[in-house]
Parts: structure tokens; C-alpha cells; sequence
């Protein structure tokens, strides 16, 4: 098969860690051919079909950030002429972005198939998606409104305040019961009413760690990534400091993976990467979820490999 990565520049990549690495060297390992290009060399005209000057490369085998590929050769191809696309721009999920989505939501009108889904992409917001499984997510505000964040701390003491748009653990904050700093903080993420934010109540199990539950074609991976804060940091992300700590999923993991998984898989959503901490469900990732290389060294499960299992079956 001819697979084309939509992805950040390939000279970027942290090979040691990377996802979208991962699953390349499985898609070459299995005899498929590669190929790469960013969403601003994607392009559509009138009377034409969605193209991409597109790179095609083989891996090297070498894990060096310098060295890991070759380039084939360059060219300009149409998108419906691979046998899968799979987007892996990483967030921020932006205007461009949002652009990219509909650039190839339009290739999959001619024929081709992207994983995932463009317009389930623009459908799952990460922070918001939260809001169709009440269930299973801690109390939670969103609003533009400093009045409501008040009536809201008022009632839990403790919080977290974060941006709708923030990855990495981008502009997050906890408040405690004094109050400290609230108000420049919500003037600060809310631009003085301008842009909504979300709310929650601090969950103290963060501590444990903040937890990466893969889901892949509506199956969970049977371990998480628990991504523990270091030090007086609250925040567990890997891009804020956090260790990674390969973990079997507990019950309530499974509970929750398996009552969401096939619910976002069937509206095209092939990888999900939930947040959860303690058993409170927190984002649903469904950019470019990361924690391959992590688990698969830590735990000894091969996620690539499930991965592109459930890729080879969605295009059976």
C-alpha cells in the first residue's frame, strides 16, 4: 500500500519518542511504501482534485533525529491515489488546521481515505468532546463568564483552569480555596470575556498521574501511559516535565475506553487518545495522540503494530 503521513516537518521529529515514527517503521517493516507532506503543501483548484507536493522516504533504520530517513524523490501527487492518508499534524487545532481538514475532507470526496475522519476531527474538539459522556468526567465549567468561574471555585475550593486550545499542558493553572490570583487568571485565559475557557475541580489523584488510554479501531491498548508531575508541578504532561509510567489499564480505564472507543470509532475516529485521572475522564485527544514508543519500550505491548492492524482492516 502507498500511505501518506500528513505531519509536522520530518525534521522535526524526536525519533526516539515519536508516534508518527512508529508507526512509518511498522508500515515499512510490512512491505508499505511511504510517503510524507505538511498540510501547507496540500493545494486544490477548480477543475482539478486536492494534490500535495508530497516526499517520498524509507527509513534508514537509524534512530538518530538527523538521519532516520532518505528521500526517494519529491513530487506533486493527488491525494485520492493513496491508499490511506493518516493526518498526524500536531495541535494546535487552529484556522489552518480547520482549513487542512476540509482540504481533505474534499480528497475523500474523490476517493480517498483519511484517518482520521476530517470532518470527525473538527467534530471531537479535544477539550469539549468531554461534554457527551457527563458520566464520566468531574465537575466541569466552560464559560467566558469571571462570575460564573467565581461561582464556581466558591463551590469547589480547588480548581483548574485551562484554554480551550492549550496542548502540552499549555496554560494551565490551579487555584486553591484563597482564592490566590484568581482573578488576573481568568483575565489572563479569558482575554476579559472575549474567549471561553474550561473549569475543573482538582482532582488530587493527578498525583498518581495523568493517564493516556489508547484506543485503537474502538479497542482500548490494554496499558496506559500515567504521566506523574515532577516535583511542585501539577501538570503531568510529558511536554511539562512529567514521567511517563507504563501502567495496566485499571477497571475503571476499561470501563471507560470501552463505552467511548466504539462510539468515536464508528463515526471515523480510528485512534483516540483518552485523558484520565484517578477515574475522571478529562480530554478525548483526537489530533495526533502520542505514547507508542513509551508503552510499547515499558510494557512490552506493540502498539504500532496494533495500530497498523486496524489500519490494513479499515481499508480491507
Amino acid at each position: 500500500m502507498k500511505l501518506l503521513f500528513v505531519a509536522d516537518p520530518l525534521e522535526a521529529f524526536k525519533v526516539y519518542k515519536d508516534t508518527t515514527f512508529s508507526m512509518m517503521r511498522e508500515a515499512q517493516a510490512r512491505g508499505h511504501r511511504i510517503a510524507a507532506c505538511e498540510p501547507a503543501h496540500i493545494v486544490w483548484q477548480s477543475g482539478g482534485v486536492v494534490q500535495a507536493l508530497v516526499r517520498e522516504i524509507e527509513l534508514t533504520g537509524s534512530t538518530n533525529d538527523d538521519d532516520w530517513f532518505r528521500e526517494a524523490k519529491s513530487a506533486r501527487w493527488a491525494l485520492k491515489d493513496f491508499d490511506a492518508i493518516v493526518m498526524r499534524k500536531d495541535p494546535p487545532f487552529d484556522s489552518e488546521y480547520f482549513y487542512a481538514t476540509h482540504l481533505l475532507e474534499q480528497a475523500e470526496r474523490e476517493g480517498a481515505r483519511v484517518f482520521n475522519k476530517p470532518a470527525a476531527l473538527r467534530d471531537h474538539p479535544e477539550k469539549l468532546a468531554i461534554m457527551e459522556f457527563p458520566q464520566y468526567v468531574s465537575p466541569t465549567l466552560v464559560t467566558r463568564d469571571a462570575q460564573e468561574v467565581r461561582r464556581f471555585h466558591a463551590e469547589h475550593q480547588d480548581i483548574i483552569l485551562k484554554p480551550l486550545d492549550g496542548m502540552g499542558g499549555m496554560g494551565i493553572f490551579r487555584v486553591g480555596p484563597d482564592g490566590l490570583n484568581l482573578g488576573s487568571i481568568v483575565e489572563t485565559l479569558n482575554h476579559d470575556g472575549a474567549t471561553t475557557i474550561m473549569v475543573q475541580r482538582f482532582v488530587p489523584e493527578i498525583v498518581q498521574g495523568d493517564k493516556r488510554v489508547l484506543v485503537i479501531g474502538g479497542e482500548p491498548v490494554p496499558f496506559s501511559l500515567a504521566r506523574i508531575p515532577q516535583g511542585s508541578e501539577v501538570r503531568g504532561n510529558l511536554a511539562a516535565g512529567g514521567k511517563g509510567v507504563a501502567q495496566p489499564l485499571t477497571a475503571k480505564d476499561l470501563e471507560i475506553a470501552k463505552a467511548i472507543g466504539p462510539v468515536l470509532a464508528k463515526r471515523g475516529l480510528l485512534l483516540v487518545g483518552l485523558d484520565v485521572i484517578g477515574d475522571c475522564l478529562t480530554e478525548i485527544n483526537v489530533t495526533s495522540p502520542t505514547c507508542f514508543q513509551e508503552i510499547t519500550q515499558q510494557a512490552g505491548f506493540d502498539v504500532p503494530k496494533m495500530f497498523v492492524d486496524a489500519l490494513e482492516r479499515a481499508l480491507a
